[in-house]
């Protein structure tokens, strides 16, 4: 099923996406954030395991434990501002627009002008 403008009925149609980029990007840095306070147990948690190699491998194991306390954070809030910002593309902003005549609409409204030929 292709979305057409509602507008000029023209089929060639871009994806505007702002909801989703915006919250992923958010999320991403929310997320970071978030998995720094966890990091610093994954860095504890990483040092005392690296203890074993001696105060070289707890500093690389605390380290290590940090950075992907970081990163497992920043991949969770990714994916949970990633969707919220789909559902705010599909059901608040005008996610799509046609590229020849620049009209600005949401994937509901189009079908609803479709389907009573406004």
């Amino acid at each position: 099923m292709s979305v057409e403008c509602p507008r000029c009925k023209s089929s060639e149609i871009s994806v505007k996406n702002y909801g989703r980029k915006v919250g992923g990007t958010v999320g991403t840095a929310a997320g970071t954030v978030g998995g720094v306070s966890t990091a610093m147990a994954s860095a504890q948690a990483g040092a005392a395991l690296g203890m074993a190699a001696g105060p070289v491998g707890a500093i690389f194991g605390g380290l290590a434990g940090a950075v992907i306390g970081g990163l497992v954070g920043g991949v969770a809030g990714c994916s949970a501002g990633t969707a919220l910002g789909e559902m705010v593309d599909e059901s608040i902003l005008d996610n799509y627009q046609c590229l020849h005549c620049g009209c600005c609409f949401s994937e509901s409204k189009s079908h609803l002008r479709n389907d009573v030929n406004h």
